[in-house]
């Protein structure tokens, strides 16, 4: 029952934003009373929060293909789907457009979205330096934004609706490049 309220918080989410979601229409998305959803959480916002919080946990896999440019290209192809989702697509500008009103929100998807990318990216980070491809004292902040900002920026600021051919390829050696030069 709880994944089914999950799932309906998503669907909800996306088709009328956070502002007119309401614990009716996730019940009955869900095909459950209001009460189950109530026993569970008190309110949207908890319930909106523990969701966003679950995403952080789950993290991506990190890769490791033995070179900084295919792991950055394999993260890349993974986040890029991830962010082109058509929920997904609906839900985190909604969802950033509440943060800068409820502090809550803020920092839950604060949380979720820097801590999540962050593991995977300092996974890749620590074995290209294992592996010698980059410095131990790099600059971390300065990589990992290097890391996650291109497709956040073109998926979710600016809702670039599909990607140019050969842009993960070309962003990955780039993006490798870079943070050999840190």
């Amino acid at each position: 029952m709880t994944e089914a309220i999950r799932a309906a918080v998503f669907e909800e989410l996306a088709a009328v934003g956070y502002a007119r979601m309401s614990i009716e229409g996730i019940a009955r998305r869900a095909g459950v009373g209001k009460t189950a959803v109530y026993r569970r959480w008190r309110s949207k916002l908890h319930l909106v929060l523990d969701i966003v919080s679950a995403l952080a946990v789950q993290g991506l896999p990190a890769p490791d293909t033995g070179r900084l440019e295919t792991d950055l290209r394999l993260l890349y192809e993974v986040t890029s789907r991830a962010l082109r989702h058509p929920v997904a697509s609906q839900i985190i500008p909604d969802l950033q457009a509440e943060a800068a009103r409820n502090p809550e929100i803020a920092e839950a998807m604060q949380k979720a979205l820097r801590d999540g990318q962050e593991s995977v990216a300092s996974s890749i980070l620590a074995a290209a330096v294992g592996r010698g491809e980059i410095r131990a004292d790099l600059d971390r902040d300065l990589a990992l934004d290097l890391i996650s900002g291109p497709l956040y920026w073109r998926a979710v600021v600016i809702r670039s609706p599909k990607l140019p051919k050969g842009y993960l390829g070309a962003l990955s050696r780039a993006t490798a490049e870079a943070i050999k030069a840190l």
